[in-house]
């Protein structure tokens, strides 16, 4: 029986899903990072899947979203991504700290992946972690400062007066170079690494993605080890065809 159980693991309100009688064991896990604005409790199809297939699936909420939320604007919230992104970074190192510590996950085999934001994030913790064995990105970015350009001039254009200072946006565009997988593709180390994409993606650009993985793809020994999946007539929303496909991949891959 597949079971689902809420926790907080210090500060981060998580689930949990495990076939109940395996919940002891270590296990294949996979922590799943949701998308800016939604929550822990939207990823759980996928973690169904998974934990059918003899996994253990973390969801957990960011900061700023489900059970972490705060009383602010959306404006606001958006002016902080990057700072949701970094702290989503922590999170990953503590989940994976108290999942060693519990023995609950069997050794060289701990995934990460995610949606959009979580997807973004996912390609970051690759440039910090070379205990993430395997990874999918989600109509995310690889190419994170490319994609801050591009949303901050995109915000700009809805704040009147934007609060943040040129001096202060240069800083933060140096602090994101750190954790950009674009510009340290040597830090995949020929990981496992899944992609999906809708083409009409108006959110996070599809070109960010397919050019990343182009670019790749020449750098691994194992090409069968990198894996693109575009889908036509598809904008910001990841199909069950998505799900389904990421998941029969994954269970190959770690």
């Amino acid at each position: 029986m597949i079971i689902v159980e809420k926790e907080y693991w210090q500060e981060i309100p998580l689930l949990h899903v495990v076939d109940h009688d395996k919940k002891e064991e270590p296990l294949p896990t996979l922590t799943y990072i949701h998308g800016y604005t939604s929550a822990k409790e939207h990823n759980l199809p996928t973690a169904y899947l998974l934990a059918e297939k003899g996994y253990r699936v973390i969801l957990p909420d960011c900061l700023l979203h489900g059970e972490r939320d705060e009383e602010i604007t959306h404006m606001e919230r958006e002016l902080r991504f990057f700072d949701i992104i970094k702290q989503n970074l922590d999170d990953i190192e503590l989940i994976y700290e108290e999942l060693v510590s519990r023995h609950l996950v069997e050794v060289e085999r701990f995934g990460l992946a995610g949606t959009s934001m979580g997807g973004i994030t996912t390609a970051a913790a690759l440039t910090q972690f070379s205990w993430i064995n395997t990874a999918g990105i989600l109509m995310g970015s690889p190419k994170l400062t490319s994609y801050a350009n591009q949303l901050i001039e995109f915000t700009k254009t809805k704040v009147k007066d934007f609060p943040i200072s040129d001096e202060q946006l240069t800083l933060i565009m140096e602090e994101l170079k750190e954790i950009d997988l674009s510009i340290q593709i040597d830090k995949l180390f020929d990981r496992p690494l899944f992609f999906w994409h809708g083409e009409d993606d108006q959110v996070v650009p599809f070109r960010h993605a397919y050019e990343f993985y182009e670019e790749a793809i020449e750098h691994y020994k194992n090409p069968e080890n990198i894996h693109f999946l575009k889908e036509m007539n598809r904008g910001h929303k990841v199909s069950r065809f998505a799900i389904v496909e990421f998941v029969n991949w994954l269970e190959n891959k770690l």
